[in-house]
């Protein structure tokens, strides 16, 4: 009963589908890439919040080439983090994950103010 039952799943699916003149499917069109860029400060907020959230329970920080930052990064990182937990000892853990999306951002924001990798910001 169970392999009539399989046999008919398949032979279902198999039928469905678009289906040309001969019988075969038509190809279907590949997903066409996205078509939205993040700007290097929203991405140095996402990294930065991210390893900064990563980190603030543990004793040590990291070595920033393992998560991808640079040293400029790492700077923001490391302001972020050491706010954070202050916060996170007065105010709670909620507080602290607020602060550290609201300081990344405003880091970063700083940090490429006034250019991208070649003119100024990246040491």
């Amino acid at each position: 009963m169970a392999a009539l039952l399989a046999g008919l799943l398949a032979t279902a699916c198999g039928a469905s589908g678009s289906a040309g003149a001969s019988g075969t499917r038509s190809p279907s069109a590949p997903p066409s890439p996205s078509t939205s860029t993040a700007s290097p400060e929203e991405l140095c907020t996402r990294v930065v919040a991210h390893w900064s959230r990563e980190v603030l329970d543990s004793t040590a920080y990291g070595d920033y080439q393992s998560m991808g930052l640079s040293n400029g990064q790492y700077e923001i990182l490391r302001t972020v983090v050491d706010a954070a937990r202050t916060v996170k000892k007065r105010q709670g853990a909620d507080a602290a994950d607020e602060l550290i999306g609201r300081e990344a951002a405003e880091g970063c924001a700083d940090r490429y103010r006034s250019g991208g990798p070649t003119e100024g910001p990246w040491q």
